[in-house]
Parts: C-alpha cells; structure tokens; sequence
C-alpha cells in the first residue's frame, strides 16, 4: 500500500472542484485532485457519442459561469471561447411559434400577436428580472452568513442586507415574491396569454421536480437569470467545442499552476484522525495524505459513503440525511443527417436566427402541470418539457459538414419509478417517447436521427454521483439555500468534521456552471491557511 502527502486534496474534478484546485495553487499549495471516472469534467463534458459527432453530454449552456473564475484562472487563456447566442429563446406551439429575440421592441412585436397585455406588460417584467438578477449575482457570488454565528457572520449579514437595501422599495416586493411565490402565480400576475407564461415557467421546473404552483419556485426562475455573458445580464452562450471546453480550459489552468490531477482515482474514505482530516484512501487501497479536504461531492455522498454520518453531530447528519435531491431530469444528444424543420418555423435567415437559441416545447403552464402530475402518478410525463439546442448552428467542430447534433433536456422523469420499473428497462422506450414528441412538431426530425446518447436520472445518479440523478445535488428550494445549504452552521463550506470542506453544487449557491462554490470554498480554506487553522 502506498502513502503520499500533499496540502489539499480535491475530491472529483468538475468545475467546481478544478476551480476549488485552481484557486488553492494559486495561492502556493501542493494540490491533488482525484476523480473516480477515467475522464475530468464532471457533468461539464464534451464527447463523441457517435461517429464524427461531439456534444456536451449533461450541461450544455454557458451563464452563471463566473466572471472572476473566467479572470482568475485565464481561461480564454488556457483555450476557453464562449460563442453568445443572439437572442432569448424559440417556443414551438401546436400549429404556431414564438420567438422571443433579445431587443424589446422585437419580443413585444412577438408577444403582441397573442395579448396585447403581456406586450405592454413585458418590458417592466424583464426590467424586474434584471434588476433583481443583478443582485442576486452580488449574493450568490458571496459566503453566506451562518445562523448562529459570530462576529463575522453578522458583518457578511450586515454586507449582503446592504445589496438589498440598495433596492427601491418596490423592487425589494419583487425580490420577496419571487423568493416564496410560485412560478405559475407570479405569471399570472403578470401575463393573461399561455406562450409567455409556458416559456418562464419552464425556467421555474428545470431540474426541479415540482408543480408550477407550487410555494418557492419562483425562486428557481430567478436562479437561472441571474447569470451573464461578457456583462450582459441574462445573456446565454455556447462553449466552443461544448461544455468539456470549461473544464479542459481549468485543468489547463491548474497544470499551469501545478496540480496533479488524477483520473481512475476514486476515493474510498475520508481519514479521519481525532475529529479532523488527515487524507484519503482510494479504492485501491493507497493512501494520500492532507489535513485540507476539499470535496466536490453530494452532501449525502460525503457524509454517508466517504464519512461516516456518526463521525458529525446528530443534527447535522439528520439533515444531510433527509436532504431532498430529485431533479425528474432526462438527458439526450442526438445525432442528425440535416437540420430538423418544425412545421411552424421558416428556414429563412430569421428562422435560422431564432433555432441558434433555446427550441422549448413547453407551450402553457397547465401544460407543466401535466406533466408534474404524469410523472407523481406514472413516473414520467406523457407530454414532456423538451428544451433542445443545436450547437453546430454556431458550431460546426461538433459535427460534420452539413450535420448537426442537437440536445434535449427533457423534465418530468422520475429518478424511481412505480411498481418495481427500472429505467435500465424502459430508458429506450422513454427516449422513443421524447423522440416522437419532438416529431410532432418536426416532421423530419425522427429521420435525420443517426445515432442518439441517453442519460436517464438513473444513469445521471451513476456517473455523476449525483443522488436521485439531482443535477444541482439538492433541491433549490427555499429551507435549501442561501444559510441553509446544506446545513445551519455549515454554509461557510466547512463541514463539521475539521480539515473537510464542501466545493460542490451542494453549497450555496448551488447548481448551474458557475464556479462559485469551487472558488468561495477556496477562499475559505485559505483563509483557515492564513490563520493557521489547518495545514
């Protein structure tokens, strides 16, 4: 059996824990990062699933990426290039569309032809969404305070009020509505038309396992609005290359600085030694030694596979035990011989235009509840929630010449099923499914397939370790965020065995691809470096 030493040791080589990686070596610490599976990325991951054909295989869009983890590690420098799509999103409808372009005067010439209302209504609600996302961006981008804490829990208390406070009184309402209302109710106050209320309130259910109406899921819209593209608020880009290109340009980066980065090196156990962390062993009985562990993990993964729940206070692993962690999620790529045609989209420049963004099939809110009820009932929903995007619109590395591959992400899909089903099963016949459902809509779709990838959530919880196939490792809901994620006391990123710290979508601010908790839990830990808390 042999022992080695290093400073830190990062546990999976996401993004998250190669920004964890890259901050630390920046700062002068020998730093190891281990990951189980034979490749890096995590769920930010390029590769080629059939012949010729490349595509992101479980994120696939580019915003909430940080702007300081872009500047601080160089990642333009180290091969990152980020392509911003022109405008908002496409919303196929039986018989008809709505493209929503990013200009205001454009979306309320599209809204206009279904409610004169929402026309006049929609620049002061994308005046709120931004106003409000810029704040949240300030928030999420800080170390929340821990309840209960001391001196400098209040002045980050004190600090991140002071963001708010900045708000008018109005938009402070706002920012209260959509942290507790739902989704479906804060549309309907704004809208009367169906296509404008599907359109946001898909924003309200993706990876998040609820029904429209529910209390909190608002909040799950602001979420994804809060992110940027080179400053512009909202703004959404493809990664050249697909999302592997993020965390190919960060391991890159931590070469550059140094870190050893291991793959086929999955971790059995986190050493314990006296309520402290003293290294890992891996599954192949070696040990690495560190008094700072850092982990990119589930919370449940960390304290029930790595650490034993019993090693933290009983309160703390009740928690991480009832930890709610179903995101219903399923994920495909596929392969196409030509572009597909939907019905009500014409080919022309505008129409190619409008596909080079989000293509939903996410017509009405009644039609998200459909599909929430579908998947309580029978495990997955008759009329699915498909998002797609077709990279090689701007692309064309991914696929070759006069090919294109597309990617669908598809809710409501129940991680377990009912009566005993498997998804090892019936993941063919779900896929046809969601294939059949694109069909409608585009004729030739089904015969330009070539060759398809599937991910259900039982595959996601597999490779990923993402338990309940959960792609932002718990549930943004509202007793899971901010102070609250993933424990009272614990939101800091330290966890209660010392020497272990949380990097992964599990701390706030939670899931997308931002960098966030890598780079605030590395902060952490070397700020307990500086004061000579570990290490």
């Amino acid at each position: 059996m042999s022992v080695e030493s290093t400073d830190a040791i990062v546990i999976g080589a996401g993004h998250n824990g190669l920004t964890c990686a890259g901050y630390l070596a920046r700062a002068g610490l020998k730093v190891t990062v281990l990951e189980r599976r034979d490749v890096i990325g995590g769920a930010a991951l390029t590769e080629e699933f059939h012949p010729g054909f490349r595509n992101s295989v479980f994120s696939y869009l580019v915003s909430l990426l940080d702007r300081a983890v872009i500047q601080d590690l160089d990642l333009y420098k180290h091969g990152l290039t980020l392509l911003e799509r022109p405008g908002g999103s496409l919303s196929i409808l039986d018989g008809d569309h709505m493209y929503l372009p990013r200009d205001l005067n454009g979306a309320q010439q599209a809204l206009a032809r279904f409610s004169k209302a929402d026309a006049e209504a929609y620049g002061a609600f994308e005046d709120v969404l931004e106003s409000l996302g810029d704040a949240i961006r300030a928030i999420a981008s800080e170390v929340p305070p821990n309840l209960g804490g001391g001196l400098g829990d209040l002045w980050k208390l004190l600090g991140q009020a002071n963001v708010l406070r900045k708000l008018s009184a109005e938009r402070q309402a706002d920012l209260a509505e959509l942290m507790t209302m739902s989704v479906g109710d804060y549309l309907d106050r704004w809208f009367e038309s169906d296509p404008i209320k599907g359109l946001y309130g898909f924003e309200g259910v993706i990876g998040n396992f609820v029904d429209p109406y529910a209390q909190g899921s608002a909040y799950v819209l602001l979420h994804h609005v809060f992110g940027q593209v080179d400053g512009r608020t909202g703004a959404w880009a493809y990664a050249k290359g697909g999302m592997g290109a993020i965390t190919q340009a960060m391991a890159n980066s931590c070469r550059a600085k140094g870190v050893d980065i291991r793959t086929d090196a999955g971790v059995k156990e986190v050493i314990v030694e006296n309520g402290k962390a003293a290294g890992v062993v891996l599954e192949d009985g070696s040990v690495l030694k560190a008094k700072i562990v850092s982990a990119n993990v589930h919370p449940q993964i960390l304290f029930g596979q790595l650490i034993d729940p019993a090693l933290a206070p009983e309160r703390f692993a009740k928690r991480i035990d009832g930890w709610r962690s179903e995101s219903a999620t399923f994920r495909m790529n596929v392969a196409l011989s030509e572009l597909p045609r939907f019905d009500s989209v014409d080919h022309d420049e505008a129409g190619l235009t409008a596909m080079k963004n989000t293509i939903d099939i996410c017509p009405s809110l009644d039609y998200i509840r459909d599909a929430y009820d579908d998947a309580k009932r029978d495990g997955w929903a008759k009329g699915p929630i498909v998002s797609m995007c077709i990279p090689t619109l701007m692309d064309d590395s991914l696929a070759p010449e006069g090919c294109h591959v597309m990617s669908l992400f598809c809710q409501h899909f129940r991680r377990h099923l009912p009566d005993g089903q498997s998804w090892d099963d019936v993941r063919e016949d779900v896929a046809d499914h969601i294939v059949d459902t694109v069909a409608r809509y585009s004729p030739n779709f089904r015969q330009a397939i070539v060759g398809r990838q599937i991910n259900s959530p039982l595959d996601i919880e597999r490779k990923l370790n993402m338990v309940g196939g959960d792609i932002f490792h718990g549930a943004l809901h509202l007793d899971q965020i901010f102070s609250l994620r993933p424990a009272p006391g614990h939101a800091d990123h330290r966890m209660p065995v010392h020497g272990v710290y949380l990097c992964g979508s599990g701390a706030h601010p939670g899931g997308g691809v931002s960098g966030i908790p890598g780079r605030n839990a590395a902060r952490e830990i070397l700020k307990d470096v500086k004061r000579r808390r570990v290490a």
